[in-house]
Protein backbone atom coordinates (compact mmCIF):
# COMPACT_ATOMS: atom_id res chain seq x y z
CA UNK A 1 0.00 0.00 0.00
CA UNK A 2 3.15 2.42 1.18
CA UNK A 3 4.69 1.53 -2.49
CA UNK A 4 1.62 2.32 -4.59
CA UNK A 5 0.85 5.42 -2.73
CA UNK A 6 4.67 6.60 -3.23
CA UNK A 7 4.24 5.83 -7.42
CA UNK A 8 1.12 7.51 -7.06
CA UNK A 9 2.88 11.11 -5.45
CA UNK A 10 5.64 10.55 -7.41
CA UNK A 11 4.37 10.29 -10.64
CA UNK A 12 1.00 13.22 -9.74
CA UNK A 13 4.00 15.42 -8.49
CA UNK A 14 4.45 18.22 -10.94
CA UNK A 15 8.02 18.27 -12.55
CA UNK A 16 10.68 21.13 -11.36
CA UNK A 17 14.26 21.52 -12.18
CA UNK A 18 16.43 23.27 -9.34
CA UNK A 19 19.38 25.45 -9.98
CA UNK A 20 21.50 22.91 -7.61
CA UNK A 21 20.95 19.40 -7.12
CA UNK A 22 18.73 18.51 -3.87
CA UNK A 23 20.20 15.82 -1.33
CA UNK A 24 18.84 12.82 -0.01
CA UNK A 25 17.48 14.58 2.66
CA UNK A 26 15.74 17.33 1.15
CA UNK A 27 14.25 14.62 -1.30
CA UNK A 28 12.72 13.00 1.57
CA UNK A 29 11.32 15.92 3.23
CA UNK A 30 9.81 16.47 -0.05
CA UNK A 31 7.95 13.40 -0.65
CA UNK A 32 6.98 13.53 3.26
CA UNK A 33 5.24 16.86 2.30
CA UNK A 34 3.80 15.17 -0.89
CA UNK A 35 2.13 12.16 1.07
CA UNK A 36 1.23 14.70 4.19
CA UNK A 37 -0.29 16.83 1.56
CA UNK A 38 -2.70 14.18 -0.03
CA UNK A 39 -4.03 13.56 3.55
CA UNK A 40 -7.34 15.11 4.44
CA UNK A 41 -7.33 14.61 8.11
CA UNK A 42 -5.91 16.17 10.93
CA UNK A 43 -3.88 13.53 12.82
CA UNK A 44 -1.61 12.03 9.79
CA UNK A 45 1.53 11.41 11.66
CA UNK A 46 2.20 10.94 15.42
CA UNK A 47 3.61 14.08 15.66
CA UNK A 48 1.33 16.02 14.80
CA UNK A 49 -1.39 17.60 16.82
CA UNK A 50 -5.45 17.54 16.73
CA UNK A 51 -7.61 20.44 16.84
CA UNK A 52 -7.64 20.84 20.39
CA UNK A 53 -3.66 20.69 20.74
CA UNK A 54 -2.86 17.02 21.93
CA UNK A 55 -0.52 14.71 20.44
CA UNK A 56 -1.52 12.61 17.85
CA UNK A 57 0.72 9.62 19.12
CA UNK A 58 -1.17 6.57 18.51
CA UNK A 59 -4.09 8.02 17.34
CA UNK A 60 -2.74 8.81 14.26
CA UNK A 61 -3.37 7.59 10.67
CA UNK A 62 -0.05 6.82 10.73
CA UNK A 63 0.01 4.40 13.94
CA UNK A 64 -3.13 2.50 13.05
CA UNK A 65 -2.58 -0.88 11.18
CA UNK A 66 -4.54 -0.94 8.10
CA UNK A 67 -5.20 2.58 7.86
CA UNK A 68 -3.76 5.21 5.43
CA UNK A 69 -0.55 5.00 4.40
CA UNK A 70 1.44 7.91 4.85
CA UNK A 71 5.38 8.27 4.91
CA UNK A 72 5.72 10.42 8.09
CA UNK A 73 9.89 10.17 8.70
CA UNK A 74 12.60 10.14 6.59
CA UNK A 75 12.98 6.37 7.27
CA UNK A 76 9.76 6.08 5.42
CA UNK A 77 11.45 6.77 2.00
CA UNK A 78 13.53 4.26 0.70
CA UNK A 79 16.60 4.65 -1.52
CA UNK A 80 14.91 3.52 -4.15
CA UNK A 81 11.97 6.34 -4.05
CA UNK A 82 14.92 8.86 -3.58
CA UNK A 83 16.11 7.48 -7.20
CA UNK A 84 13.10 7.65 -8.40
CA UNK A 85 12.57 11.08 -7.26
CA UNK A 86 15.53 12.51 -8.57
CA UNK A 87 14.79 10.50 -12.11
CA UNK A 88 11.56 11.62 -13.03
CA UNK A 89 12.44 15.47 -11.56
CA UNK A 90 16.02 15.72 -13.86
CA UNK A 91 17.70 16.38 -10.40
Amino acid sequence: MRKLLLIVLLVAAPLSVSAHPMTDAEIRQAVIQESLASYSGNCPCPYNTDRRGHACGRRSAYSRPGGYALLCYAKDVSDEAVRVYRKDRGN
